[in-house]
C-alpha cells in the first residue's frame, strides 16, 4: 500500500498538529471540518508553529512555504475522495466518530486506509462502522503532536498486516516512533499513566503530602518532567475521571476505581487549567 496523500478530519489542536507533521514530511494533506472558522484557526496555528521553527533555525522559510503549500482545507468531506489514508481527529465521542466513519467509507476510494486518533475508544467497535474493517487502525498521537515522538498503532480484531505495515511506514516517514498495541481500554500508555495519576489523587486525598510535595517528589525522585497533579490539571480532571470510569467499567476491577477526591473536584467544577482551578489555581488569561 503506497500512501501518497493524507486526509485529516477535525481541525482542532490534534488535527492541525497531525496535518502539520504530515505536510512537513512531504505529504499533500487535506484537512476537513464542519466549521470554516475552525479550519481558518488551524491554518493560523500551523503557520505560527512553523514560523517558530524557522526562528529556531529548525527549518528554512522556503521549507515553511512548501509545507503550507501542501495543505488544503475544506468543509466538504468529498475533498477526501483521493486520499490514501484518512486520519480522524474529532471529539472523543463514539457516536460522532461512528457517524464520521460511515460517511468517510462512502466517500474515499476502495483501497484507502482509515485511522482514528482516539485515545480510549475500541478500534474494533469503530471499524464496524465501515465496510473495510481490515483497512482500519488506531493511530494515537500525543499532544503536542509536533513535539511528542510517540504514536501508538492499535490493531482492531480485523486490522490486516498490510494496513499495519503501511501506516507504520507513514509514522516513520513523518519522524515519529511507532509502538504496536492490542485493542484494549486505554491501549498501552494511558493504561499505565492514568491509574498512576489517579493514585496521586488518592495520596492527596489521604493527606500523604501537599500537591506541591507530591509533584516535586515525582519530578525529582522519578525524573518526570511534570508532576502528576499538575499533569491532571493540564489534561482536565473531567477527562481523567471519564477514562478511569471506562477502565472501571471495562475491567470490573476495584483497582481502577476513581479517587473520591477526583470525583468531588469534578462535581465542584474544578477541572484544571481550562477552568482556572484544579489542584492548582491558574490565571484564565
Amino acid at each position: 500500500m503506497d500512501i501518497r496523500t493524507i486526509g485529516v478530519i477535525g481541525a482542532g489542536t490534534m488535527g492541525n498538529g497531525i496535518a502539520q507533521v504530515c505536510a512537513t514530511a512531504g505529504f499533500p494533506v487535506v484537512i476537513t471540518d464542519i466549521a470554516q472558522a475552525a479550519l481558518d484557526r488551524a491554518m493560523k496555528a500551523i503557520d505560527t508553529s512553523l514560523e517558530r521553527m524557522v526562528n529556531k533555525q529548525k527549518m528554512t522559510a522556503a521549507d515553511k512555504a512548501a509545507t503550507l503549500a501542501r495543505l488544503t482545507i475544506s468543509t466538504d468531506m468529498k475533498a477526501l475522495a483521493d486520499c490514501d489514508l484518512v486520519i480522524e481527529a474529532a471529539t472523543e465521542n463514539i457516536g460522532l466518530k461512528q457517524k464520521i466513519f460511515s460517511s468517510i467509507d462512502a466517500v474515499v476510494k476502495s483501497d484507502a486506509l482509515i485511522a482514528s486518533n482516539t485515545s480510549s475508544i475500541s478500534i474494533s467497535k469503530l471499524a464496524a462502522a465501515t465496510k473495510r474493517p481490515s483497512q482500519f487502525i488506531g493511530m494515537h498521537f500525543f499532544n503536542p503532536v509536533p513535539v511528542m515522538a510517540l504514536v501508538e498503532l492499535i490493531r482492531g480484531m480485523q486490522t490486516s498486516d498490510e494496513t499495519l505495515a503501511a501506516v507504520r511506514a507513514v509514522v516513520v516517514k513523518i519522524g515519529k516512533a511507532p509502538i504496536v498495541v492490542r485493542n484494549s481500554p486505554g491501549f498501552a500508555v494511558n493504561r499505565i499513566l492514568v491509574p498512576m495519576l489517579n493514585e496521586a489523587c488518592f495520596a492527596l486525598g489521604e493527606g500523604v503530602a501537599t500537591p506541591e510535595d507530591i509533584d516535586e517528589g515525582m519530578k525529582l525522585g522519578c525524573n518526570h518532567p511534570i508532576g502528576p497533579l499538575a499533569l491532571c490539571d493540564m489534561i482536565g480532571l473531567d477527562v481523567m475521571l471519564d477514562v478511569m470510569n471506562v477502565f472501571y467499567e471495562s475491567f470490573k476491577d476495584s483497582k481502577y476505581r476513581p479517587a473520591p477526591l477526583l470525583v468531588e473536584m469534578v462535581e465542584a467544577g474544578y477541572l484544571g487549567r481550562k477552568t482556572g482551578r484544579g489542584f492548582y489555581t491558574y490565571d484564565k488569561k
